[in-house]
């Protein structure tokens, strides 16, 4: 039976590159969709949502639109006009002295409606709300000294103050880089039809502000014909129809998951502590743990549940194993490296784990290529390095990609916004989290909640380990977010764990019945 793809591959979950969404486009062209209507709904769009927005700033000090070339310039040109229309003050800063066809007779309509023109740069430490409709999606460069200079002031002198059509001027949206020294720092970027993959990314987020996908109602047919490897953007509404596991309902504790979880060291008893709380918070039935022996003897203080076992006499008894937080710098002998890759049940590597692993002789790929199981990794952006060091500098979206594909694991990639990949192809990436629960320890819980998981899902049978991984990820952030929500010092990893396991004592959904006859 086909896996069915989670979340949907709509226009809410595509992340897509800017030359993709200039291809749909133009699909919608050539079948005769005219230029004119689509620029009409996304401007449209865009003014309305200004409206909605920014009512106060618009009505107290207006807007000026800074429209380029081409036809983002002239959707910041109907924005102009239909803010002018609503009664906002409007002034348009327009540079260039070729405008694309449909821009330029946007531009003499608006000149026709008496909407100011401004023939020097506008002042930026004026507060009104600057509309960014530059260049849009098509950069491929620079966009030159005296625009990065303006771009620069007006967030020195009014920061917040600048709304950006599709994308900030002078950020690649591919790579969510700046494409010179500095770009338009937008308080709000409005994205068109689909989300530009680069504008989520880590290093675009100072740039982007709070990203706002505006629909444009694109064909599903047209969205169905891209490939399966575009990625998938994630955000808490997903967690709704997530494929959580769900065990047979006679299961017992040892139906629902069993999990071995190796961690910890004199230096680093933390460390396994938190693991064991994102683990029992999985709400997997068997959790048992491999620890040092000062913790070894505390446990029972804090995890009465977990029983202590080890490796060597739990083969062929586990439906996952967990290895890696806060081992510290003493490497698993080679006869556990044998059992490992022996191991036929659901791999976890995180930290210290992943650090030994990319020590191993033969190289970490060749040994996770010959793993008799399936294999999770979750390493943070130097302990990939260290596995894959010949895309540690490529962006995440393509880095995780390859290693997965390199190594047959699938590799969560840690960061602002995390991505995860598996070794068919499939990415996913979650568009949210809170900065605040940036905070050692978090990681360590992901891992044990991740490992839990992926323990109820062999067990249950589930069809598609790697959405677990990626849903696993989601729900981390996610507990994260809501408790940055109630201040930015509760997304403690404690508190993160006690989340989630909140979520994993909510009912599970009752068994479909049979119709009556």
């Amino acid at each position: 039976m086909p896996v069915q793809p989670w979340p949907p591959r709509d226009a809410e979950h595509l992340l897509v590159e800017a030359s993709t969404m200039a291809r749909l486009e133009q699909e919608l062209f050539d079948a005769g969709l005219p230029v004119e209507a689509l620029m009409e709904k996304a401007a449209l769009a865009v003014a309305q949502r200004l409206l909605h927005d920014q009512a106060a700033l618009l009505q107290r000090h207006g807007a000026v639109v800074l429209a380029g070339p081409g036809h983002n310039g002239g959707d910041g040109l109907v924005v102009a006009r239909e803010l002018w229309l609503a009664g906002v003050a409007v002034a348009i800063w327009c540079p260039f002295e070729r405008l694309k066809p449909l821009s330029e007779r946007h531009h003499r309509y608006a000149r026709w409606l008496g909407v100011p023109q401004l023939a020097e740069p506008p002042d930026p430490e004026a507060p009104a709300l600057w509309i960014d409709a530059l260049f849009g999606t098509g950069q491929n460069r620079s966009p030159g000294g005296m625009l990065e200079t303006l771009l620069a002031e007006r967030q020195r002198l009014q920061p917040g103050r600048l709304a950006a059509i599709d994308a900030p001027t002078g950020l690649c949206c591919d790579r969510g880089r700046p494409l010179g020294q500095v770009a338009a720092t937008a308080a709000v970027t409005y994205c068109l039809g689909l989300r530009k993959q680069g504008l989520v990314q880590d290093a675009a987020l100072s740039w982007v502000g709070r990203l706002e996908r505006l629909e444009l109602g694109l064909p599903p047919q047209t969205l169905a014909a891209l490939p399966r490897s575009t990625p998938l953007g994630l955000g808490p509404a997903d967690l709704a129809e997530a494929p959580w596991p769900v065990p047979p309902p006679a299961a017992g504790k040892y139906g629902r998951g069993r999990l071995l979880v190796v961690a910890g060291s004199d230096r680093y008893p933390g460390a396994a502590a938190l693991a064991l709380a994102g683990a029992s918070a999985s709400g997997c039935g068997s959790l048992q743990a491999q620890l040092p022996q000062p913790l070894a003897e505390r446990l029972w203080l804090h995890f009465p549940h977990v029983v202590l076992s080890e490796l060597e006499q739990l083969e062929g008894r586990l439906d996952a194993l967990l290895l890696g937080p806060g081992l510290g710098p003493e490497p698993p002998t080679p006869a556990t490296w044998k059992r490992l890759q022996d191991f036929a049940g659901l791999l976890v590597l995180d930290a210290d784990g992943l650090n030994h692993l990319a020590l191993r002789p033969e190289g970490a790929q060749r040994w996770l290529r010959q793993r008799q199981g399936p294999t999770w990794l979750t390493p943070h952006q130097q302990e990939f390095g260290r596995l894959f060091a010949d895309l540690a500098e490529r962006p995440a979206l393509e880095a995780a990609a390859e290693a997965a594909e390199s190594s047959g694991a699938c590799v969560l990639l840690k960061g602002a916004r995390s991505v995860i990949a598996a070794a068919d192809g499939r990415r996913w990436q979650l568009l949210q989290a809170a900065s605040s629960s940036a905070r050692a320890g978090l990681g360590d819980v992901l891992a044990g909640y991740a490992a839990g998981l992926g323990a109820l899902g062999m067990a249950a049978g589930s069809a598609d380990l790697p959405a677990l991984l990626a849903l696993a990820a989601l729900a981390h952030a996610n507990a994260g977010l809501e408790l940055a929500a109630t201040g930015a010092g509760a997304a403690d990893p404690a508190s993160v764990a006690g989340s989630l396991s909140r979520r994993a004592q909510q009912p599970e959904p009752p068994e479909p019945r049979e119709p009556s006859p």
